[in-house]
């Protein structure tokens, strides 16, 4: 009879300490009992009834996946090799267990057929310059998709758009043309602002005959100071006649 009482109770603690569980701050337990959903259960120690219930357990962490290099062609006509990085966090463990079979699987599926036909949309130009447009809109599709499955796309962030060695090469040599065609520019830009200046200076000079006069003196100083050789500059005979004038009259007073 005792040893009776011992098994029995022996199979009744063996049952109670089979029956708990102990979930954690961020776990959340689905219940089923018989097959059939029941509850969820939260953080601390909960009774489970084994056989007759069962317990998945569901981590509500933000979750980080890395999205496998993907080939895409872009709209136009250019391939390349696109890969990303995917947050989430389950928001409801029920539709999560009950309305998929893997929630990751499932996830990581989407989002590269997702990665694919966003990017297949879009120039190779625009796909490198709006990133941040398309990991908003990419993370948007993703997140209507997922919600019937208890999930929430936080963010989506492009990590590499790799391209090969030949496309790399077109678009320096694109970007090399870009720069002298804006060098050329800007050299036309100075030449005209330029010409405008002196067309400016000669007006002033055509008014003033002496502003011309000065001028000259200034060249052939500066000459004088910048070189040591001999130049050979001829004098305008405006000046010549201007300063003959100068001394006739110096001489008369």
């Amino acid at each position: 009879m005792w040893i009776t009482i011992g098994l029995v109770a022996a199979a009744v603690v063996a049952l109670l300490a089979a029956s708990l569980r102990v979930f954690r701050e961020y776990e959340r337990g689905v219940v089923f009992l018989l097959g059939r959903f029941q509850t969820v259960k939260g953080p601390g120690l909960r009774l489970v009834i084994p056989v007759i219930q069962k317990s998945v357990r569901v981590d509500l962490r933000l979750i980080t996946f890395d999205v496998p290099s993907q080939d895409v062609i872009s709209r136009d006509n250019v391939s390349v090799k696109v890969n990303a990085v995917l947050y989430f966090r389950i928001v409801d463990p029920e539709r999560a267990i009950i309305h998929v079979e893997d929630f990751r699987m499932a996830t990581s599926q989407l989002a590269q057929t997702t990665l694919r036909s966003v990017l297949g949309q879009h120039d190779l130009d625009q796909m490198l310059a709006e990133r941040e447009r398309l990991n908003l809109e990419i993370q948007r599709i993703l997140d209507d998709a997922t919600d019937a499955w208890g999930i929430k796309v936080t963010n989506v962030e492009i990590k590499h758009v790799d391209l090969d060695e030949s496309m790399i090469r077109a678009i320096a040599r694109q970007a090399e043309a870009e720069r002298n065609r804006r060098a050329k520019v800007i050299h036309a830009e100075g030449e005209l602002q330029a010409s405008e200046k002196l067309t400016d200076a000669a007006d002033v000079m055509a008014r003033n005959p002496q502003a011309i006069q000065l001028r000259y003196l200034q060249t052939l100083s500066d000459i004088s100071v910048d070189n040591a050789s001999t130049i050979v500059f001829p004098v305008p005979m405006d000046l010549m006649r201007s300063l003959q004038a100068t001394q006739a009259a110096s001489h008369g007073g």
